[in-house]
C-alpha cells in the first residue's frame, strides 16, 4: 500500500508541476487563479447576491426594531438600563450558540440567518441613537417649542436630522458587522459567500476560498464608502461647519466678537430649527 500510495503522491505531484507549467490554475490549486472567476462567474454571483440581500435585509430590520426601542428607553428611564443590557447580552452570545437557539423556531433558513444577524445588530443600533438623540442641544429643543413645534414633529424636525452623524456612525458599523457574520450562516446553508468559504476550506480549494473573501471584504468596505456618502448628503451643515474660512482680522475670534454679527455658527443647531420649520411649511 505504501508504494500505491508514493505513486499516487508522485502523480499528483507531476500534475500540480504539469499545470503549473501550463499555465493551468485550478489544476495546480494556486491561491490566485483567475480561471476560477471566469469559469465560476454564476456561482459567485449568486452567491454574492444571496450575501447582499441577507445584509440588507437584516440591517434594515434591525433599525426598525432599534429605532422604537432606543425612543422607549429614553422615553421611560426604567427601561433604559434594561434594554442597554438585553442588547448587550445578545450580543455576547456566541452565533453557532445563536443559530443553534433560533432553529427550533424557525427551522433550516434564511430566516434563522437574518434574525440572528438583527439581534447582534440591535447593541450598535440602539447605543448609537440614543447617543444622537441625547446629543442634540437643549436650545434646539427651546427654540423648536417656541415654534409650535409637538412631541412628533419636534423628533422628526429637528431631533433626528441633528442626530444623523452619530446614527449613520451605528448603521455604518452594523452594516460591515453584518456583512462578516452573514458568512456565519453558511451552517445552514444560507451564508452567501461563506457556502463557498465553508466549502472551499472542506476540499482545500485554494482560489475559492481567497476569491468569495475578498469579494467579501470588498462588499464591507463598499457598504461603508455608500453610507459614508449617504451621510454626507444628509448632513450638509457639518461639511460646512468644517469648510467655514476664518481669515483676516475675524481670525481667532469667537462668536459675537465681529460687531453685531453674534450667535450660532452658520449650519448650528439652532440654525436648523427655522431650516427644519421651512420645510414643515
Amino acid at each position: 500500500m505504501s508504494g500505491v500510495d508514493g505513486l499516487y503522491g508522485a502523480d499528483a505531484a507531476l500534475a500540480g508541476a504539469a499545470g503549473k507549467a501550463g499555465g493551468d490554475c485550478l489544476s495546480a490549486n494556486e491561491w490566485i487563479c483567475p480561471e476560477y472567476v471566469t469559469s465560476r462567474g454564476q456561482e459567485l454571483a449568486d452567491a454574492t447576491a444571496q450575501h447582499v440581500w441577507i445584509t440588507v435585509v437584516s440591517v434594515v430590520l434591525a433599525l426598525l426594531v432599534a429605532f422604537p426601542l432606543a425612543l422607549a428607553a429614553r422615553r421611560w428611564q426604567r427601561a433604559y438600563g434594561p434594554v442597554l443590557g438585553l442588547t448587550t447580552i445578545l450580543y455576547t452570545v456566541p452565533s453557532l450558540a445563536m443559530y443553534a437557539l433560533l432553529l427550533p423556531l424557525f427551522g433550516v433558513g434564511a430566516s434563522v440567518v437574518v434574525t440572528g444577524l438583527v439581534l447582534y445588530s440591535l447593541t450598535v443600533l440602539v447605543r448609537n441613537i440614543l447617543a444622537g438623540l441625547e446629543s442634540v442641544p437643549d436650545d434646539a429643543r427651546e427654540a423648536a417649542r417656541g415654534m409650535g413645534y409637538g412631541p412628533g414633529r419636534l423628533l422628526f424636525g429637528v431631533e433626528l436630522p441633528l442626530s444623523l452623524p452619530a446614527l449613520m456612525a451605528g448603521l455604518r458599523i452594523a452594516t460591515v458587522s453584518a456583512v462578516a457574520l452573514t458568512t456565519v450562516g453558511a451552517i445552514v446553508g444560507f451564508g452567501g459567500l461563506g457556502n463557498l468559504i465553508y466549502e472551499g476550506m472542506d476540499s482545500f480549494f485554494k482560489a475559492q476560498v481567497l476569491t468569495a473573501s475578498v469579494i467579501c471584504v470588498l462588499l464591507a468596505v463598499l457598504a461603508d464608502v455608500l453610507l459614508l456618502g449617504v451621510q454626507r448628503l444628509l448632513t450638509p451643515w457639518v461639511r460646512a461647519g468644517a469648510r467655514k474660512p476664518r481669515r483676516g482680522r475675524d481670525a481667532g475670534r469667537g462668536p459675537g466678537e465681529d460687531g453685531g454679527a453674534g450667535g450660532p455658527e452658520p449650519g448650528g443647531p439652532v440654525d436648523t430649527v427655522p431650516a427644519a420649520a421651512g420645510k414643515e411649511a
